[in-house]
């Protein structure tokens, strides 16, 4: 890599890791606050043990050579300091991918998950499940060979399904083992609406994850050609036009905004253009996202009808959006950029079947490992301590508006 690459692959590794600070706000603005110091800390917690499984484990599996397109062999705990400055970029890049697809299954689960089963969770998707199936289609980025899906001519150019859909699958299946939060469909009715704590830190968190977008899509570039710009355009054209699409569509629908959806529809649209904004036109990615902010609504209901409870809506935003996205990319790909020598309808069908590939190998593995793990300890937390709050159960804080409220309540009553 020449010097202004690696400058550039650096600078987007530094946006990217941007993107944590913004999914700590916005799922601790999402969530209740008698649990949001508990999510901070969780996701910072997450950052910490993904880098060090990735830095262990994950980064050989994805990236050392490949044994037949399945899974890598080398490349284990690297001693950076004597390795290429190519190398050593290039994996700071590849872990702030890996650690986005981990925070992501923190804010499905909030507000009822152990901490240390939440570890738990984040070092196996860091270190098992995300390096694995990155194999199967990025291999060749690093290693000598290439994975099996990318030979097939599976394309997914910055992770709507290696990064994102593998959180959103991952986050599926352990929310399905502890299920929702109490109160949320406890009278068997429609479900009950649970008030966020801070919107406007949500939205910030929605805005920083917008600009750490620009280095997530951006730097995938590896080199910093004249494909970037347009690039960094797609991927903001997309964004914005989701979320105008999710809360143009809730509006239709409840006749009042709904903070919520617009919020999740940006990033909707942002994760339904990370697979294809190098091979797409402007208006393609306008459309892209337009369709993905729909999907964001659309998973949505879907999930309340099943009475699944993803606290801040990452499965329809990160899962909903990245299926989409990864079937736009045969749909409304270049085919010459593209260059997998596929015809349209070939194109569309190796997406479909990367959808499916990982869709089993993440969710049927979640699944597995979490159901076992859960089953020696117990993910959840008790409902005595989810009641109280996780502030005060795990962290043992007492936020001065709780101090406050037990201060002014008469010695045997009730707050």
């Amino acid at each position: 890599m020449e010097d202004i690459d690696l400058l550039w692959v650096v600078i987007a590794s530094a946006l990217l890791f941007l993107m944590q600070a913004g999914f700590l706000c916005l799922e601790t603005g999402m969530t209740r606050s008698k649990n949001n110091i508990n999510v901070a800390i969780k996701n910072f917690c997450d950052f910490c043990v993904s880098v060090l499984a990735f830095w262990l484990v994950g980064f050989g599996l994805m990236y050392g050579l490949s044994y037949r397109g399945w899974i890598g062999l080398d490349l284990f705990a690297l001693d950076f300091a004597k390795a290429t400055p190519s190398l050593a970029v290039l994996f700071l890049f590849q872990v702030m991918l890996c650690v986005t697809s981990v925070t992501i299954l923190s804010g499905i689960v909030a507000e009822r998950m152990k901490f240390g089963a939440y570890l738990f969770a984040a070092i196996i998707v860091s270190g098992l499940l995300y390096p694995v199936a990155g194999h199967w289609s990025w291999a060749g980025r690093i290693a000598e060979g290439s994975g099996w899906l990318a030979d097939l001519g599976f394309v997914d150019f910055a992770g709507s399904t290696v990064v994102h859909s593998v959180g959103g699958w991952a986050g599926l299946a352990l929310v399905l083992i502890i299920g929702p939060r109490l109160g949320r469909f406890d009278d068997g009715s429609d479900a009950q609406a649970i008030t966020p704590s801070n919107m406007p830190t949500a939205t910030l968190g929605a805005l920083l994850l917008f600009i750490g977008w620009l280095g997530f899509n951006g730097g995938s570039t590896l080199v910093l050609d004249d494909t970037v710009p347009s690039i960094l355009i797609n991927t903001v054209v997309g964004g914005c036009v989701g979320a105008i699409s999710a809360g143009g569509l809730r509006y239709a629908v409840n006749q009042r905004l709904d903070v919520d959806q617009f919020i999740n529809g940006a990033l909707g649209g942002l994760v339904a253009v990370t697979a294809n904004c190098f091979a797409v036109s402007t208006g393609s990615a306008a459309l892209i996202g337009l369709v993905g902010g729909m999907i964001v609504v659309f998973v949505s209901q879907v999930l309340e009808t099943l009475k699944i409870d993803d606290a801040v809506g990452a499965i329809p935003v990160h899962l909903g959006a990245g299926i989409w996205g990864t079937l736009a990319t045969g749909l409304y790909g270049d085919l010459d950029t593209l260059d997998t020598g596929l015809s349209r309808l070939e194109q569309v069908g190796v997406q479909g079947l990367g959808v499916l590939v990982y869709g089993i190998w993440t969710f049927g593995m979640a699944f597995l490992v979490f159901s076992a793990g859960n089953a020696i300890f117990r993910f959840r937390v008790t409902r005595e301590d989810e009641i109280s709050g996780l502030n005060i159960s795990e962290l043992g804080i007492h936020q001065e508006s709780e101090l406050q409220a037990s201060i002014s309540t008469p010695v045997g009553t009730r707050p």
